[in-house]
């Protein structure tokens, strides 16, 4: 079983990060479908959608969502806020989608860093193409990623949380091509561990899946206010393509 399977279905996944800021969140999405000019009832596909938050909001717009990601609880929790035009299914978003739901959607988002798990380079590559399948023709799809540059030069070695008296120690390090996190913690006197393992993937590494899977890079932003990308400082890669 893949590291993202059992982490992100964990309830200490839910535990560590529950503070997530759900404004920000918001905001990310209202300046985006600004920059979009998608109009009221367009599709969207959130891919790897968590919990749905970017998904209730996009339907909160007037948008019809789905969302997909590969856990099963997180997919159980967001199923709770479904409604005719806002649904959630469990898939991975290495497949395509089943032929109706194939050149159908406006737009896909990909958000807060929900790509670059996998051991197979080629998985990448499925990914962007099922994501370009599902699109109509002239469709965006928008990838936001850590900007690895400036994560590689700052990263933070050693950290401990503690969250609702639970002590998360966290040991961080690049191996090159991929930035790892290891979270281990006690909780009732046994101990868990579990591995976060991303690719270190840079701008360059993006334009190239969005032209290997029929789109095209046409925008490129450092953080959710979308202002402009700068490679040593910005926190975020945030990139909209455009399927050709």
């Amino acid at each position: 079983m893949s590291w993202f399977h059992d982490w992100f279905n964990s309830p200490y996944y839910a535990k560590l990060y529950q503070n997530r800021n759900e404004q920000e969140a918001r905001s990310f999405v209202d300046t985006l479908v600004k920059e979009l000019r998608l109009p009221k009832g367009s599709r969207f596909l959130d891919i790897a959608c968590g919990k749905g938050r970017h998904s209730i909001h996009l339907y909160e717009k007037g948008y019809k969502v789905l969302g997909i990601d590969i856990a099963e609880n997180n997919i159980e929790e967001a199923s709770k806020h479904t409604e005719d035009n806002l649904k959630f299914l469990v898939y991975d978003m290495r497949q395509p989608l089943p032929v109706p739901q194939l050149a159908i959607y406006d737009a896909a988002v990909n958000l807060f860093t929900s790509f670059g798990y996998f051991e197979d380079d080629n998985d990448n590559d499925r990914t962007f193409d099922a994501a370009s399948a599902a699109l109509k023709p002239g469709g965006f799809m928008v990838v936001d990623f850590l900007n690895a540059q400036k994560v590689i030069k700052n990263l933070v070695k050693e950290e401990i949380k503690s969250v609702n008296g639970t002590f998360f120690f966290i040991h961080r390090e690049y191996d090159g091509k991929h930035i790892t996190k290891t979270i281990s913690f006690d909780d009732k006197g046994e101990q868990h561990e579990y591995r976060e393992r991303v690719q270190a993937l840079h701008l360059a590494d993006f334009e190239k899946l969005f032209n290997d899977n029929g789109m095209q890079l046409i925008k490129k932003f450092g953080d959710y206010r979308l202002r402009a990308f700068d490679p040593e400082e910005s926190d975020r890669l945030v990139m909209i393509a455009q399927k050709l």
